[in-house]
C-alpha cells in the first residue's frame, strides 16, 4: 500500500467546502484518508494580490501508482472547477502530491517530492503536524528540520483542528 501525503489548497468560494469536497473525493477514487492535518490560513505565496488560502494537508493509503494518482487528482481539480489560467493564480481548489512513499521522480508532468515543500511555509506547518519526523527523500532531512529553516515569512494561521477533519 502506497503512503502519500497531498497538500490542499483554496482561495475561491467557499473554501471549507471546497477541502471538504476534495477530501471525500479524494478518498473515493484515490485512497483510504489515514490522517488530516488542521486547516490553516495563509497570505497568497508566488502571486500575492489574491484572496487569502485555506490548506490542508492529507495522507492517503493508495493502490495507485504515481502518474495514476497525479491523473485522478487533477481530474478532481477539474470536476470541483479548477481552472488553470496563471500560474500560482486564485483557484477553487489545488490538489498537489507531497510525498508518494520514499519515491523520488523527475517527470515534466510530475516531481516527487514536490519541489518547492522547503520553501513553502503553509506546506510545512499542516505537515509537520501530521509527519513531523518524515524525512524528505532528497534533502535526507525531516519536515520539522525543513519548517525550521524555511525562509518563506508568510504568516501561516491554524484556523481549525476541530474532530470534523480528523479521521
Amino acid at each position: 500500500m502506497n503512503k502519500i501525503y497531498i497538500l490542499l489548497g483554496t482561495n475561491l468560494g467557499d473554501r471549507f467546502q471546497q477541502l471538504d469536497l476534495a477530501r471525500k473525493q479524494l478518498e473515493t477514487h484515490v485512497g483510504a484518508i489515514i490522517e488530516v492535518s488542521s486547516i490553516y490560513e495563509t497570505a497568497a505565496w508566488g502571486v500575492e494580490d489574491q484572496p487569502a488560502f485555506l490548506n490542508q494537508v492529507v495522507l492517503i493509503a493508495s493502490e495507485l501508482q504515481p502518474l495514476a494518482c497525479l491523473d485522478l487528482t487533477q481530474h478532481i481539480e477539474q470536476e470541483l472547477g479548477r481552472i488553470r489560467i496563471k500560474k500560482w493564480g486564485e483557484r477553487v481548489i489545488d490538489i498537489d502530491i507531497l510525498y508518494f512513499n520514499q519515491e523520488i521522480i523527475d517527470l515534466p508532468s510530475l516531481q516527487i517530492p514536490h519541489p518547492f515543500i522547503a520553501d513553502r511555509r503553509f506546506t510545512l506547518e499542516p505537515l509537520v503536524e501530521i509527519a513531523p519526523a518524515y524525512i524528505h527523500p532528497v534533502y535526507k532531512k525531516n519536515n520539522v528540520y525543513l519548517l525550521n529553516k524555511c525562509k518563506d515569512d508568510l504568516p501561516v494561521k491554524k484556523i481549525s483542528d476541530d474532530e470534523p477533519y480528523r479521521y
